[in-house]
């Protein structure tokens, strides 16, 4: 069963085993606006945690994407080439930005549960 952490910086990554899929939250998707360009990372690239992994721009900014954890891209969402307005659509679901294999589980702790990642939203609206 695969379980789903979020970073403060509004990326979300559902975790599976020893593998994961990164993308960022319906918050963060609505604070750009319309998203009309993502830059993902190539498979085998080696991600740091906290470390800029993806860049997306919408009309209003580009924005860095960060790695929730470190480890090594295994595939990118290559649908977000032609259809970047996915972002926008389903920011939690196709929207998904790259899978990776997670280095370090023990990373994951410092992630916020749902719970308190919508805690961190309030704050902010």
């Amino acid at each position: 069963m695969s379980e789903t952490r979020y970073a403060k910086s509004h990326e979300w990554i559902r975790i599976d085993g020893t593998s994961a899929t990164v993308g960022i939250t319906p918050y963060a998707a609505e604070q750009l606006g319309d998203v009309v360009y993502v830059e993902l990372p190539e498979a085998g690239r080696e991600l740091v945690q906290g470390k800029e992994a993806a860049v997306v721009e919408s009309v209003k900014a580009a924005s860095e994407i960060y790695a929730p954890v470190s480890g090594i891209v295994t595939e990118s969402n290559t649908l977000l080439a032609d259809q970047p307005a996915l972002v926008n659509e389903d920011a939690a679901g196709a929207g998904w930005f790259f899978k990776m294999t997670i280095a370090d589980p023990g990373e994951l702790a410092e992630l916020l549960d749902q719970a308190s990642y919508d805690a961190v939203v309030a704050e902010l609206e």
